[in-house]
């Protein structure tokens, strides 16, 4: 299992502070909720926890049974879905998830049976993306995210654009890799709040 420790974590961007200071840790068995308004550098921690960016100042370390990990051994521990994440839309949904396997080259688990624990039908997994509606996708964003039982997972408001069927799916979701994962998850929504075991507010 993978435990992921920040410590005053910083970012700006030219003259503009968007974090400062931020420490904890995610640890499997323990939801951390990352909170704050529009503008607060709620996705912008969570890309720096991925490794997608630098800090201005502090440090991120993954450790596995306490061995730290170089960053290049990050990638196969880890899950991401967010807003911005791009789909390949001339592909299926059967065909998006085959992608994402490979080009991270991992075992990848039913991929059938994960597009239904999220509610999207059998009828539409053979189905180009550029006909799905943006909580279909949402859908399929959040299946690439776990399709290889990641260790850490990252959710930047994880529920947007979906139903209560889909946000009942999601808690589920969260629900069952809990105790695997080490889990972030960025949102101001109150029913995603209420699945955290610790939070982080930027609001300050």
């Amino acid at each position: 299992m993978v435990t992921v420790r920040f410590r005053d974590v910083a970012k700006r961007f030219g003259g503009q502070r968007v974090l400062a200071g931020v420490s904890g840790e995610l640890r499997p068995g323990r939801v951390l909720v990352v909170a704050g308004p529009n503008g607060s550098g709620k996705s912008t921690f969570l890309n720096i926890l991925a490794g997608l960016l630098r800090p201005s100042r502090g440090d991120v370390q993954y450790l596995e049974d306490d061995r730290v990990l170089d960053q290049e051994d990050w990638y196969p521990t880890l899950g991401v879905a967010a807003p911005d994440m791009a789909l390949y839309e001339e592909l299926t949904a059967f065909e998006n998830l085959q992608l994402f396997a490979r080009l991270r080259g991992v075992h990848a688990h039913d991929h059938a049976a994960l597009l239904e624990e999220l509610g999207l039908a059998a009828a539409h997994h053979h189905k180009p993306l550029g006909a799905f509606s943006s909580g279909m996708k949402q859908r399929v964003k959040l299946a690439q995210a776990v399709l290889h039982r990641p260790s850490v997972l990252l959710l930047d408001e994880p529920s947007a654009n979906l139903d209560e069927d889909g946000h009942r799916r999601v808690a589920g979701l969260v629900t069952r890799l809990r105790s695997e994962a080490a889990i972030a998850v960025a949102t101001n929504d109150p029913r995603e709040m209420a699945w955290g075991d610790a939070s982080i507010d930027l609001a300050g």
